[in-house]
């Protein structure tokens, strides 16, 4: 890798955008072009786009399957996506390869089949996740869907496209003190 590809890999650069394609399966985008937009996506040496935004929203996608390995052929640097939209498929749970993406910053999963509310805790593990999506899924009908995200994921400033305020934290952390039991820890007699 350049030095020269790597200050070019930004989320300036218009994304990798292959939305309403009617993909089904990720393997699909290796053979579909990508849409062209107002500006010309740049790329490496290698033919790969400089990116850090990947748009497969209004698909028929139900997993990410090859998800790392198609990725891996799209752009130069992978490890530096922070923009995902996978809106408006039929993912019906949050796939294990978004908790690899460290960088990610946006990841937009609303209009999907998600249907347990604990599934939005693997994404925790995100240390730079700020946008979040997830209305439109069968989730959000559940009881305490907001709160459980905010305390689920502390870090992140937009939810379902609203601002994360105070009093948003504050009403979560009340939440969770009434819904969630605290994990038992196990003392020993003979420790004591």
């Amino acid at each position: 890798m350049s030095k020269q590809d790597y200050m070019n890999t930004s989320v300036q650069e218009p994304p990798l955008d292959y939305s309403f394609k009617s993909i089904h399966v990720v393997q699909d985008l290796v053979s579909e072009e990508p849409r062209t937009g107002l500006r010309p996506l740049k790329h490496s040496k290698s033919g790969k786009s400089l990116t850090q935004s990947l748009w497969l929203n209004n698909n028929v996608l139900s997993d990410l399957r090859d998800f790392t390995q198609v990725v891996s052929q799209l752009l130069e640097h992978p490890e530096n996506l922070a923009w995902i939209d996978l809106s408006f498929n039929d993912l019906t749970s949050i796939d294990p390869v978004l908790t690899t993406l460290f960088n990610l910053s946006v990841l937009y999963l609303h209009g999907n089949s998600i249907h347990r509310l604990g599934e939005v805790s693997k994404l925790a593990v995100l240390p730079r996740l700020r946008s979040l999506t997830l209305h439109g899924n069968p989730i959000e009908e559940e009881k305490g869907y907001r709160q459980y995200v905010l305390c689920s994921l502390p870090r992140i400033t937009t939810f379902d496209f609203s601002g994360v305020t105070k009093s948003d934290r504050t009403t979560a952390e009340v939440w969770k003190r009434m819904n969630i039991k605290p994990k038992k820890t196990h003392i020993k007699e003979n420790a004591l």
